[in-house]
């Protein structure tokens, strides 16, 4: 079955493993068609762990460039996008883990007093922060970026049970952590 994670024209119809084994052999088109299906999920997964969606986008490129150098290691093609997956978590790491030095060793740094007043998307992206890796990447590719179940699914190399799982459990979480910071639910 073909899955297409963008449906632009500018994306072909040819399967995942095709363009992997034609990448992996130094077909640059190729692999430029993979970067192009996975850029959107990939920056969703990156945006998870950091949680800034210009260190995502920075994470995401060098998941493709990291992909770029080591895809003839890759032994079976058919878990292309799991193993992408895995680059982009790493790159989001080292990349957050960067960030957050260079934030803590700056000789100025601001106190933010957090109330019951802040800004909601800021309250929101406070009980994300609060869920695990797995749940704040489900959160991220199904309702940021809006792909279905049999999408993430391939994306992340689990279950569709799996993933209704962690969605249920993610949402719940939020609902507690939002409840408590005076959200009514809807």
């Amino acid at each position: 079955m073909l899955k297409v994670l963008r449906n632009d024209n500018l994306v072909s119809r040819e399967p995942d493993i095709v363009l992997v084994k034609a990448a992996a052999e130094g077909n640059v088109e190729s692999f430029t068609e993979l970067a192009a299906r996975y850029y959107t999920p990939m920056v969703a997964i990156a945006h998870s762990i950091t949680g800034d969606r210009d260190l995502a986008e920075d994470a995401a490129q060098q998941c493709f460039a990291r992909a770029a150098v080591k895809l003839s290691q890759l032994k079976n093609y058919e878990k292309f996008a799991g193993w992408l997956a895995a680059i982009c978590r790493n790159e989001a790491k080292d990349i957050a883990r960067l960030e957050n030095n260079h934030r803590n060793s700056e000789k100025f740094s601001e106190i933010k007093i957090e109330s019951k007043d802040n800004d909601s998307s800021e309250v929101v992206k406070n009980a994300l922060s609060k869920l695990s890796n797995s749940s704040r990447e489900v959160i991220y590719l199904r309702y940021y970026d809006g792909l279905s179940y049999d999408q993430i699914s391939e994306v992340l190399g689990i279950s569709e049970q799996a993933i209704n799982g962690r969605l249920r459990r993610a949402k719940k979480k939020l609902a507690q952590t939002l409840k408590r910071e005076g959200f009514k639910q809807v």
